[in-house]
């Protein structure tokens, strides 16, 4: 999954919020300098892209764009299911997603001193952009896959996928709400088990 629905399945706790964010950032099992409940963000954020690349459903979404984009397929629908939880944000929170997102960005710049590098020197640009809120819009995520595909040299097409978004959207929409509903309750489980333990 992508940024808004790994800060999402934080449920609203801060530390774990912060570990679920900057995980991708951190190599291997790297982060003992951290808070504790910062590394079980991390932890919770490891589980989730498990049980998400082995889970059928975002496979058979991937299946559809795999001819086109080979392994970047499951990138790109990470960025789509992204889009799909902002889109249909009032689903799954009483907040409204601007203010959701600001309060997101409050807690990246409150715990700047622990952020990675990579998330410091990306920080500005996300914030700027407002690129989480903007998920919402077909425009926002194609600027996204547009990022993307530049990150590659252009090697992933990436940029072309909005394409394939607006031709199958009812589908891809019909699969991340099955996915997302299963997935919410894995990760509460996960959750609860992460930090009940000591």
């Amino acid at each position: 999954m992508n940024f808004l629905a790994h800060i999402y399945l934080s449920f609203n706790d801060k530390e774990i919020t912060i570990g679920n964010f900057i995980a991708d950032s951190i190599r291997a099992n790297k982060f003992d300098h951290l808070p504790i409940k910062v590394q079980k963000g991390i932890k919770l954020h490891r589980h989730i892209d498990t049980y998400t690349d082995s889970h059928a459903i975002p496979k058979i979404s991937s299946k559809r764009l795999h001819a086109n984009y080979s392994h970047y397929s499951r990138v790109i629908v990470d960025i789509y299911y992204d889009h799909f939880l902002a889109k249909n944000w009032s689903k799954y929170s009483d907040v409204p997603l601007d203010v959701f997102v600001d309060n997101f960005y409050d807690l990246l710049e409150d715990n700047y001193e622990i952020l990675p590098i990579g998330v410091k020197k990306m920080m500005p640009y996300m914030i700027a952009d407002n690129w989480i809120f903007n998920y919402s819009k077909m425009d926002g995520i194609a600027r996204v896959l547009n990022g993307m595909n530049r990150r590659t040299n252009n090697i992933s097409k990436m940029n072309f996928a909005i394409i394939d978004l607006e031709e199958h959207y009812d589908a891809f929409e019909a699969e991340f709400t099955e996915f997302f509903e299963e997935l919410i309750t894995f990760s509460k489980q996960k959750y609860i088990s992460l930090t009940n333990k000591k």
